[in-house]
């Protein structure tokens, strides 16, 4: 039986504020943004089949996120460093290459909630609305293709 296939999109979690000599790859969580991550991955654990893919940013704060987000039952996360500043089209090419399964992208915005916007709407201009540790789900029939307008957003979580 086909079902539609599913991209879920982790905003990565609140991070601590930059330290001198810090690079912004390197920024690690704060305790608010610990809670946010687990809280998000309870939230999807509960209402959520596991995605046949994981793929994480190499930026820290995406690790750390995944890592108090991850639930029993996901296939072990994949690092992709191309996920850390992405544009909509770059996160379409990452998405594109994992085939016909079920997706979650552990990441960051613009690049995100730009994503949304694209995937269901075709513009991917000023919109905002992805907050630290926002969940985005989105379908699109199995035998379709993850381009613009072409997805439905099935429910959107904020911690």
């Amino acid at each position: 039986m086909n079902h539609d296939l599913r991209l879920t999109l982790l905003r990565h979690a609140h991070a601590e504020s930059p330290v001198l000599g810090e690079s912004d790859h390197e920024r690690s969580l704060s305790a608010r943004g610990i809670e946010e991550a687990r809280a998000a991955g309870q939230w999807l654990a509960a209402r959520h089949r596991a995605p046949g893919a994981v793929l994480v940013s190499s930026a820290r704060r995406a690790q750390e996120t995944w890592q108090h987000a991850s639930w029993s039952g996901c296939p072990e996360a994949r690092t992709e460093s191309g996920i850390y500043e992405a544009t909509p089209g770059r996160l379409l090419d990452i998405l594109e290459a994992q085939g016909n399964v079920d997706v979650l992208l552990v990441g960051h915005n613009p690049g995100f909630e730009e994503l949304v916007a694209l995937l269901t709407s075709g513009l991917s201009g000023e919109y905002r609305g992805m907050p630290p540790g926002g969940v985005a789900v989105l379908s699109r029939p199995a035998d379709g293709d993850w381009e613009p307008a072409g997805a439905t957003l099935l429910e959107f979580w904020s911690p």
